[in-house]
């Protein structure tokens, strides 16, 4: 039977491991976190931790037998082995798949009976659920799924990390750096920081300082870049790139973002055409602060096929980088995203 994530920190906390897990969902900056707590929770002080953990990237090829053979060694000077299986796929078709049909009986198998000393910690960056290698991995008794975190649990996780810092915030001020942030916890994590360390010394952070220092970066990322593409801007959508790119801002975050801001303008533009009033519009685009006018204006003048076909080829480039499809690295993640802006662009 599935996990929730609350019953998973649970069994960690009462050092309750499982043999299997399997990690999966579109959060995945907590996905990482379980991630990193399951291992933690496996290892006692004085075990010889670098000998029994290994981390295996689906990425390449026949990497799931060597993962699985190397759960079925004994752990040395240790309670537990503990192996990581990294970018795992399972989509809609197999095209795109790391964990291929041929993998199959051999994964079944090791589930089937898994070592009683390893434990072997699935992290997937899509399973699709209705193929058989998705409902293998989902079937586990450990299975967690990260789904977007709603306003009321990203409320909850500001709360907790301003808590970590020492800093305040009225709510007011939370859910406008919410609504300038959007459902990115990774984000909202490190911008919290930020804002907590520029707060010194009082630590009570106002909304002129999320201003100051969320606001412009957030417009740069999710308006000035999306809205040019949505305007057809060729040479503005350059300039904006080029400007995000060069001060730090990276490719699939950038893509993270773009993606978002497009799923919000398909939701505001579907409803326009739908009749739907302003305030219901605002409401289901999330569409607050002082980025709501550029954004219903971009809605207006977006065309709802143009969008459809972005966020597909958004999704498609995330993969692409994902994979070094096309192109490794900072360099060729830079290229990609740059051919696909203009792609964008022209349509």
């Amino acid at each position: 039977m599935p996990l929730t994530r609350e019953q998973l920190r649970e069994q960690l906390r009462r050092r309750e491991i499982g043999p299997v897990y399997t990690l999966f969902g579109a959060e995945t900056y907590l996905r990482d976190l379980a991630a990193k707590a399951i291992v933690e929770a496996c290892f006692d002080e004085g075990d010889f931790r670098d000998f029994n953990e290994d981390v295996f990237s689906l990425n390449a090829p026949d990497n799931i037998h060597t993962a699985l053979a190397a759960a079925d060694q004994l752990p040395m000077m240790a309670a537990r082995r503990v192996v990581t299986v990294t970018d795992v796929r399972v989509g809609a078709s197999a095209q795109k798949d790391t964990l291929k049909e041929d993998d199959l009986d051999a994964l079944a198998a090791y589930l089937k009976n898994p070592s009683p000393t390893s434990v072997v910690i699935f992290v997937a960056d899509e399973l699709n659920g209705n193929r058989k290698a998705g409902k293998l991995l989902k079937d586990q008794r450990a299975s967690v799924e990260f789904a977007r975190l709603d306003d009321d649990g990203l409320m909850k996780w500001a709360r907790q990390e301003l808590r970590k810092n020492g800093a305040e915030m009225d709510e007011r001020t939370i859910r406008h750096l919410i609504a300038l942030i959007g459902p990115d916890v990774r984000r909202l994590t490190v911008e919290i920081g930020k804002l907590s360390t520029a707060a010194l010394p009082a630590k009570t952070i106002e909304i002129d300082l999320v201003e100051e220092l969320v606001a412009n970066i957030s417009e740069n990322e999710n308006y000035a870049l999306s809205n040019a593409l949505v305007s057809s801007d060729a040479k503005r959508v350059l300039q904006v790139l080029k400007k995000d790119l060069d001060n730090g801002g990276e490719p699939l975050g950038l893509l993270g973002l773009l993606s978002y801001h497009y799923r919000r303008l398909a939701v505001a533009k579907d409803m326009m055409e739908g009749g739907a009033d302003r305030a219901a519009v605002v409401k289901a685009a999330r569409a607050y602060g002082p980025s709501t006018e550029p954004f219903l204006a971009a809605a207006r003048r977006a065309d709802i096929k143009k969008l459809k076909h972005a966020i597909i080829r958004l999704a498609e480039t995330d993969l692409a980088i994902k994979t070094s499809v096309g192109g490794a690295g900072p360099k060729g993640s830079r290229v990609q995203l740059e051919m696909l802006v203009l792609e964008l662009a022209a349509a």
